[in-house]
């Protein structure tokens, strides 16, 4: 693979950082503006909405400029973004600086993804996605316990003063690894919102907001499932996140690698495994050993569809790729807050902290669904690109 790859995994792991660290962190802001901890948690909120937000107001760039170019201002924004953060003087601010380090989020990985897959043969392409992913994968394994760490040692705003460090280390890299990629000759933003036009994206992206909802359903309560339900020590629990990192990791680059060999093969197995890891996890959230092998295969099964997912994308939206994989991470980041409200109203209702993977089970479900949807939308336009001219074609469903 390419050292380019590199770079971009850098950028990928400061970008993981400090979308994830918020979540280590918010007793620190809370205390230190003198706001409850669920307003904390805004800090969260306002990133996954500039990340929704950000896709579609930045990625179309790439249509006209060099994406090397667009990947170090990219970079550069979200360096200056983590930068205020560290240095926001009151509540409102930080909140404003969230937003804005978000935004080049979405179009980064989805510029990156469009850049790595053409800098390897056309049988590597999703495994170099994934490689770049993996990035963000690992920042949940030392980049977030290092940003926490910080914050708990020096105040919050070292976190985000970390991550700011590590964004300069990304720009340099990229310019001095990363080749220059023109776009294709014609391409415009035009052309690039025109790929939303196609139901074949839309259905890939509804595999990421529905689907993925299931995962975050259950993951953004693991904490007290393994405390009350699992019984596991409080200080147990940084242990099974960082366990889930490395099925993340795991899942990433082995999903990159069937997605290489069997794109939509991959896709039904990666959704199928996953939907099935949650009922698991549901059915064995009462047992320390099963819950917690359950946590690491939610990571691996999860991640292992996110490449095939992006590189699916970008195949349908052939000519205006970075827009349709940009927009991914939007859907991506609406599973998570999404996923975060429905499995709140699980655990408001009274059905307790394991019952929200067992909704999570049901809208893997409905991600599967869409999968298969998508892939019988593969079918019929197959057999009317085979039909003879001037013949109907046979219609189904």
């Amino acid at each position: 693979m390419p050292i380019a790859l590199l770079a971009l995994a850098v950028g990928a792991f400061c970008i993981g950082t400090t979308e994830f660290v918020a979540m280590g962190i918010l007793p620190n802001v809370a205390d230190a503006f003198g706001v409850s901890i669920p307003t904390a948690g805004y800090v969260i909120s306002c990133y996954a909405l500039g990340v929704v937000v950000g896709a579609p107001l930045l990625a179309p760039l790439s249509a006209r400029v060099d994406r090397k170019h667009l990947l170090i201002g990219l970079a550069a924004m979200f360096t200056l973004g983590n930068l205020a953060s560290a240095l926001a003087p009151n509540f409102g601010l930080l909140l404003a600086a969230r937003v804005a380090t978000a935004l080049p989020h979405g179009t980064f990985f989805g510029v990156g993804a469009v850049l790595s897959a053409a800098l390897v043969p056309f049988n590597k392409r999703s495994q170099a996605v994934a490689l770049m992913i993996a990035g963000l994968t690992v920042a949940n394994i030392v980049g977030v316990p290092l940003g926490t760490m910080a914050a708990q040692e020096f105040g919050w705003r070292a976190a985000f003063a970390l991550v700011a460090g590590v964004g300069v280390l990304t720009v340099i890299a990229i310019a001095l690894l990363v080749p220059n990629q023109r776009p294709r000759p014609g391409a415009s933003m035009r052309s690039e919102f025109g790929a939303l036009a196609r139901g074949q994206v839309w259905l890939a992206l509804a595999v990421g907001a529905l689907g993925f909802g299931g995962m975050f359903a259950s993951y953004s309560y693991i904490s007290p499932m393994m405390t009350e339900v699992a019984g596991l020590p409080l200080g147990a629990v940084p242990y099974v996140l960082a366990l889930y990192g490395v099925g993340m990791t795991c899942g990433t680059l082995a999903g990159g690698r069937a997605a290489d060999r069997a794109l939509m093969p991959t896709m039904y197995l990666a959704m199928g495994a996953m939907t099935l890891a949650l009922l698991l996890l549901h059915l064995l959230a009462a047992s320390p050993v099963g819950a917690v092998a359950m946590v690491f295969l939610l990571g691996f099964t999860s991640s292992a569809l996110v490449p095939s997912l992006q590189t699916r994308l970008m195949d349908k939206a052939e000519d205006a790729p970075s827009l349709a994989a940009a927009l991914n991470h939007s859907a991506l980041n609406f599973a998570n807050a999404s996923g975060a409200w429905l499995g709140g109203l699980v655990i408001a209702a009274g059905y307790g902290f394991a019952a929200p993977s067992l909704l999570g089970a049901g809208l893997g479900v409905v991600g599967l669904l869409l999968v298969a949807a998508s892939a019988a939308g593969d079918r019929r336009a197959a057999r009317r690109a085979a039909a003879p001219a001037g013949e109907p074609t046979p219609k189904s469903g």
